[in-house]
């Protein structure tokens, strides 16, 4: 391919950063624009162009990638940068005024002064400790420190001073008695492959190996285990369908994005017992016939990042990933991290192929289904952290033992992610079928002297739920007949001091923000949807028939999830709660 390249020359920081990637190929396009604004802070167009010689990418389509992210930057910008989380858990708890805080001490949001600027973000998925920042400086290496809570104060403190080493506090968990999936997490050193293993690790997989693929895949099946991410499909009937696709070779994405405003579920396994995903993904591999698989990360969890890195390279070292694992001779198989990089529609199983191939993070139309044709064409699996890390349990208890939590319908476990006005925010892990008035009660209630008045289930995407429908039991089939979603686990509490049509207006301007613009009815719809209910907030307008078309457009004629969701919590709040009245 012949590359026309602009006139520009990439700097000695910029060729160190790229050094390395020469001979690579299109795959690499995101971890070598990761490895420039990590280094330097910013790509400019003389580090594209040394990126599209060493990966052989054509020019404008390096810069659609590039641009396509909001954690990468085109334009100079200051080697610090801190992000305010605006979202909805931080909204609730004050962001607006940390936001204040720094115009008024630093200057406007994305404008530098001093060598720094900040910059307003979408979820930074530590909800539970909100308000949060994130402060980056960028080097060699990088530097990333999180600040949750944060005030105005401390984030104003945070861009005039280096960032400490710090990649946030270890999770903690209000629950004790009852957990499985989270029984790990603050007990064991999550660094340390030796205290997994004495806490019951790698049992699992030398149950898999000893059972051989077919009984992996039949336990699975008759286990009931339904996908954690939102669409609930059987794990067992994915696992098979591509298990038995004669074309290779195939292989095994986690989705550890969640990108869904309130979610923080995943984040807490992750930096809690990040040994138990690389064993549920070997399990995985071992049964569907991958050798290669992948992690997904989304940018904004360092934390994650660090302990994840450490557990592949120790887990190598020990034989627990590689060839002949566990002396089992002939399954190899090992996992490579990619780091999103601050887009929440890579949340969507085709758009991480994308993302992963190094094209923009855009969804694929379906069929053919990611069990057929699914990262570069071949037959892939994708689940979430959350429904990967309920596998070692089968393995270990067994498929009716885990059948006998939960419902007929909704087996097992579920995590679910409490937070705004609630007193103990945090990951609550019960058995489906537990009330919302129940989990509502572990955490705490609203804060004493307040009422409720509605709560959020399954984020931005998900709907309300009134105080009078505490009743609710929690499980896939109740939550559909209920006309909500339990969505992927969010439960976002609103009190009376809450501002539902702020509230609103933020969740329209973050289905804005992270449409991709590949389809028409969401590229627009989610504007217009945006439009109108600004202009009931500034003058009570009448704007909901329109915002029922728009909204069953969008629901209509959507390519993917993003589009066919964005009207749903807006819908619920007029119907559910008299909003925008």
């Amino acid at each position: 391919m012949d590359l026309k390249l602009l006139d520009a020359v990439a700097s000695r920081e910029e060729r160190e950063a790229v050094a390395g990637f020469e001979g690579g190929g299109r795959d690499r396009l995101l971890p070598a624009l990761h490895a420039v604004n990590d280094r330097v802070g910013w790509i400019s167009q003389g580090a594209l162009n040394l990126i599209c010689e060493a990966l052989h990418v054509p020019p404008a389509e390096a810069y659609g990638v590039a641009s396509f992210y909001s954690l990468f930057a085109l334009e100079e910008r200051p080697e610090r940068v801190v992000h305010v989380c605006t979202d909805l858990a931080c909204r609730l708890k004050g962001a607006d005024t940390v936001c204040d805080v720094l115009t008024e001490h630093v200057g406007a949001a994305g404008k530098a002064r001093g060598g720094v600027t900040w910059l307003r973000s979408p979820c930074l998925g530590v909800c539970e400790r909100a308000p949060a920042a994130l402060t980056f400086q960028a080097g060699d290496p990088a530097a990333t420190e999180l600040l949750a809570p944060t005030t105005g104060a401390s984030a104003v403190l945070a861009a005039q001073r280096a960032p400490s080493a710090s990649d946030g506090a270890p999770p903690v968990l209000h629950q004790q008695d009852g957990l499985r999936l989270l029984r790990r997490v603050g007990v064991v050193d999550p660094s340390s492959l030796d205290d997994y293993r004495a806490a019951g690790g790698y049992a699992a997989l030398r149950n898999a190996l000893r059972m051989g693929e077919a009984a992996v895949l039949r336990e699975v099946t008759d286990s009931g285990l339904l996908g954690r991410g939102g669409a609930a499909f059987p794990t067992g009937r994915k696992w098979a369908a591509t298990a038995a696709q004669p074309a290779g070779p195939h292989y095994l994405v986690c989705n550890a994005d969640e990108s869904e405003p309130g979610t923080f579920k995943d984040r807490v396994l992750l930096e809690g017992d990040p040994f138990a995903l690389v064993e549920s993904m070997t399990i995985a591999a071992f049964a569907i016939g991958a050798r290669q698989g992948y992690i997904y990360l989304r940018g904004e969890y360092p934390r994650a990042l660090r302990l994840l890195r450490n557990a592949l390279e120790v887990c190598r070292e020990r034989g627990f990933l590689g060839v002949d694992i566990m002396g089992h001779e002939g399954f190899s198989f090992d996992i490579e991290i990619r780091r999103g990089a601050g887009a929440y529609i890579c949340g969507e199983e085709t758009a991480i192929f994308n993302s992963i191939e190094g094209f923009r993070g855009e969804p694929r139309t379906k069929p053919p289904f990611p069990v057929e044709k699914g990262l570069f064409g071949k037959p892939t699996v994708v689940n979430n952290v959350e429904t990967l890390v309920n596998v070692p349990l089968i393995l270990t208890e067994g498929a009716a033992a885990y059948r006998s939590i939960g419902t007929e319908a909704s087996a097992g476990p579920k995590l679910f992610c409490l937070s705004g006005n609630v007193e103990r925010p945090g990951v609550y892990e019960v058995p489906f079928g537990t009330t919302l008035r129940e989990l509502l009660s572990l955490a705490g209630g609203v804060p004493e002297g307040r009422s409720l008045r509605a709560i959020l289930l399954g984020g931005a995407a998900g709907g309300f739920v009134r105080p009078d429908e505490l009743d609710l039991p929690l499980t896939f089939e109740d939550a559909r007949a209920a006309k909500t979603t339990l969505g992927s686990g969010v439960v976002l509490v609103l009190d009376d001091l809450a501002d539902l049509g702020g509230f609103l207006l933020r969740i329209a301007e973050f289905f804005r923000d992270e449409s991709c613009g590949q389809c028409v009815p969401c590229r627009i719809g989610t504007v217009r949807q945006e439009e109108a209910i600004r202009r009931v907030l500034a003058a009570g307008s009448e704007e909901r028939p329109l915002l029922r078309e728009v909204g069953g457009v969008m629901r209509d004629s959507s390519i993917c999830g993003l589009g066919q969701t964005a009207w749903n919590a807006i819908e619920s709040a007029i119907d559910r709660l008299g909003a925008l009245q």
